[in-house]
């Protein structure tokens, strides 16, 4: 009973926040570049949940950017209400400013571009690294070198997602994937042994990309005959999941900026393999059609 009430918490939140936000949204005028953008979003920029790297970070570019000595906040709701007033946005030529990253879908659907940040207060493009417990290699070598190998690009990583987006499933999305691209799955898993039902578990934050991810590779490891169960995590229960060997793997950390705290955190109680998507970037980001808006700066 109690779970259920928790989730119903939870929905009526997430729920609250999409309606407040898109109402905010229909109300706003077509972006007009003769006005301050300030004014014409109330001095708001849309983020995601609170727990969430980039939104620590916008606070600091904030501060940064003498943002905060203005009227500007940082509006704390969800990946799905933010996306949700995004579209809303763009679909009547509003303007909006959100914590952006990618890969994701959003820069696949919309156009969309990232302010410039010249004091580097999200640091450069990052890298989405796999890391995986103490003593896989023994237990699961072949789990182990196929971790090992996995890489792919983030327009490979964007077109599952733009999948599941439409409507698919992530475990058809990834599979689909997997099938248009064989000889780049079959590196990952040359010469390495089938199993007979072994079971792995791997964890994630529940970001698109992740998901798209974490199914992929899942799907890849059943290919190989494990029993893979995958769980949906916050950041920093995903990496304590690793370091006291609740799970066995991620492929979802982003480094050196985003995740970086937990990374520091738990150092030494897990092992790195390494990058599997090099590329990934987080920042604030705009729609296209806001031309007079490039910079950070442009917003005070």
């Amino acid at each position: 009973m109690k779970k259920t009430t928790n989730k119903l918490l939870i929905f009526i939140s997430v729920l609250f926040s999409m309606i407040l936000l898109s109402g905010c949204s229909s109300q706003m005028a077509k972006y007009n570049p003769k006005q301050s953008v300030g004014k014409q979003i109330n001095y708001t920029i849309t983020g995601i949940e609170a727990g969430a790297g980039e939104m620590a970070t916008t606070q600091k570019a904030m501060k940064a950017y003498g943002l905060d000595k203005g009227n500007w906040q940082l509006q704390t709701s969800s990946t799905a209400a933010m996306l949700a007033t995004l579209g809303k946005s763009i679909r009547y030529k509003q303007p909006i400013v959100i914590t952006g990253w990618t890969p994701h879908w959003m820069f696949t659907k919309y156009k969309l571009k990232f302010l410039k940040d010249p004091k580097n207060i999200y640091g450069k493009t990052e890298d989405i690294h796999t890391i995986v417990r103490k003593g896989l290699k023994k237990d699961k070598p072949e789990a182990y070198e196929m971790l090992n190998r996995f890489n792919w690009k983030p327009e490979q990583m964007s077109s599952v997602m733009l999948k599941v987006n439409h409507g698919e499933s992530p475990r058809k999305a990834a599979n689909d994937w997997i099938k248009q691209h064989k000889s780049q799955v079959d590196s990952w898993t040359k010469g390495l042994k089938h199993v007979h039902g072994q079971k792995i578990k791997l964890t994630y934050v529940a970001w698109d990309s992740e998901i798209a991810s974490t199914n992929l590779v899942a799907n890849v490891l059943r290919s190989m005959g494990y029993k893979v169960t995958i769980q949906a995590m916050e950041l920093q229960p995903m990496w304590a999941s690793i370091a006291t060997k609740a799970a066995d793997a991620t492929v979802s950390a982003w480094l050196p900026n985003t995740q970086g705290l937990y990374y520091k955190d738990f150092k030494g109680r897990f092992v790195d393999l390494g990058k599997n998507l090099h590329g990934a970037k987080v920042g604030l980001a705009v729609p296209t059609y806001m031309k007079n808006v490039n910079t950070i700066s442009d917003l005070k």
